[in-house]
């Protein structure tokens, strides 16, 4: 089945293209925003030709998996009419709804916006942590003289070094335009609040007021970058809010020129007195008890944290929790130059792995061909890091193993935790994240994966028996 034929055959199972308001996509899966969910045939959506699992949110995910989900998004749409269909939803109808909702679905809502933030984003994240990466490998591989200081190899250092930096330099800004994009803002004026934490003249304005500490600059109470990303986030959203108050009472025939202005000036008092100092008191607590999991001289304490943050993560996945990890996985890149949380995490996946090949054996032995056939075609994505077709295909229907795979990642969470390993970026685990880790790092990412497959596969093997997944 072709991708067209794919994204055909999922309108049908939702009720045809007239029930989708809106059609976007995120790495792995298609999303789709629908008039009826009561239409819907879950099922018929599972058993199509390609599609790996289904997420019923508030939003209908459909994984079908990395690099496609793109593609059929772009299929679907055109079938829809346009680049990025949204139908006018009749809001009167749907209001008692809406509101009924609203405060179970507050929290899932902010989540789903930081992921609406950032996952955009995740390509970019990938490509210029990879890029440092290698850069920092030249650099690293320079020193010991295993590569020669000439012109040609500085050339390729400062080359990568320029890719990565063209985005993670400018982190700030781009989170920003996203920003205003979720909170309805003009993204242009976003854009601008994301720069003006990061420019210099935040340092002038400091030291004019008494707030910058000379001694220790990053000890001071405004300063560039101060509050990170959260800060940025907190400050768009706060210039949407004023923009549309705004808006209510300025001329129409001037909007164009008293809105922006007068938006900015009000959203960037509050960014330089209250929003980025508060936020930077936030992000530094964050940095600091995070610092001390990763560079705890106490082994226990690494051990334990590693273990845990691993084995849990799996469920949060499930959840959609792990999008409110991403400002963590942001603060940590801009305070500490790598980002620990995210190899630890990585393991989760490793372990489902691990998981899959004992149910594989197992599956072999009773004679259930047709679940030997899920995991052999869900098994390298999940290698390669991406963990949706094993665990709506297998682990999780299957109950017990969705436990057990946490439980033997957790070893290998561990075991990235007692070695301090850090990464460059984020984005799928797995092999294809060795790349994103920094050069010291990337051995004692790969022996974490091996050991969370082993015990991954210790830990389900000895748990689940063989007449469970006879009839599965």
């Amino acid at each position: 089945m072709n991708n067209r034929e794919l994204v055909v055959k999922i309108f049908e199972f939702v009720g045809s293209k007239d029930n989708i308001l809106r059609a976007t996509n995120c790495m792995t899966r298609l999303r789709l925003k629908l008039k009826d969910r009561s239409v819907v045939d879950l099922e018929g959506l599972k058993n199509i030709e390609g599609v790996l699992g289904i997420v019923d949110d508030e939003t209908l995910q459909i994984v079908v998996g990395p690099g496609k989900a793109a593609k059929i998004a772009i299929i679907a749409n055109e079938i829809l009419g346009s680049s990025d269909m949204e139908v006018s939803e009749d809001w009167k109808d749907n209001k008692k709804k809406v509101k009924s909702k609203h405060k179970e679905n507050s929290f899932k809502r902010m989540l789903k916006t930081i992921g609406g933030i950032f996952i955009p984003l995740i390509p970019a994240i990938i490509a210029a942590g990879i890029f440092n990466g290698f850069a920092g490998l030249i650099t690293n591989l320079q020193s010991t003289g295993s590569l020669p200081s000439n012109e040609v190899w500085n050339l390729i250092r400062l080359v990568f070094s320029l890719i990565g930096g063209g985005f993670l330099g400018y982190f700030a800004i781009f989170t920003g335009v996203n920003a205003a994009k979720q909170f309805g803002a003009t993204e242009g004026l976003g854009g601008m609040i994301g720069a003006m934490t990061i420019m210099g003249q935040i340092n002038d304005i400091s030291q004019a007021l008494g707030m910058y500490n000379l001694e220790s600059p990053l000890n001071s109470i405004l300063r560039s970058g101060k509050g990170g990303i959260i800060g940025v986030i907190l400050g768009v959203w706060i210039l949407s809010k004023i923009e549309k108050k705004v808006r209510k009472f300025v001329p129409d025939v001037l909007d164009l020129i008293l809105t922006p202005v007068i938006t900015l000036f009000l959203t960037v008092l509050l960014l330089i007195f209250v929003i980025m100092p508060v936020s930077g008191i936030f992000s530094d607590v964050l940095v600091k008890g995070l610092d001390l999991l990763v560079s705890s001289d106490i082994p226990v304490v690494s051990v334990l944290s590693g273990y845990i943050l691993s084995a849990v993560f799996l469920p949060m996945v499930l959840l959609g929790l792990h999008h409110g990890l991403i400002p963590i996985y942001a603060v940590q890149l801009e305070a500490m130059g790598g980002v620990s949380l995210f190899p630890v995490l990585a393991m989760a996946g490793a372990g489902q792995v691990g998981a899959a090949i004992a149910i594989w054996i197992k599956a072999k032995k009773v004679g259930n061909s047709r679940l030997k056939n899920i995991i052999s075609g869900a098994l390298p994505a999940g290698i390669l890091g991406i963990g949706e077709p094993l665990i709506y295909g297998v682990t999780l229907p299957l109950g017990k193993p969705f436990i057990t795979a946490g439980l033997g990642a957790g070893f290998g969470g561990a075991y990235i935790m007692l070695r301090h390993v850090l990464a460059g970026a984020w984005g799928p685990s797995g092999i294809a994240a060795i790349p994103l880790m920094h050069p010291e790092s990337m051995l004692d990412y790969f022996i974490g994966l091996v050991i969370s497959y082993i015990f991954g596969f210790i830990i389900t093997a000895l748990f689940i028996k063989e007449k469970e997944i006879i009839d599965f």
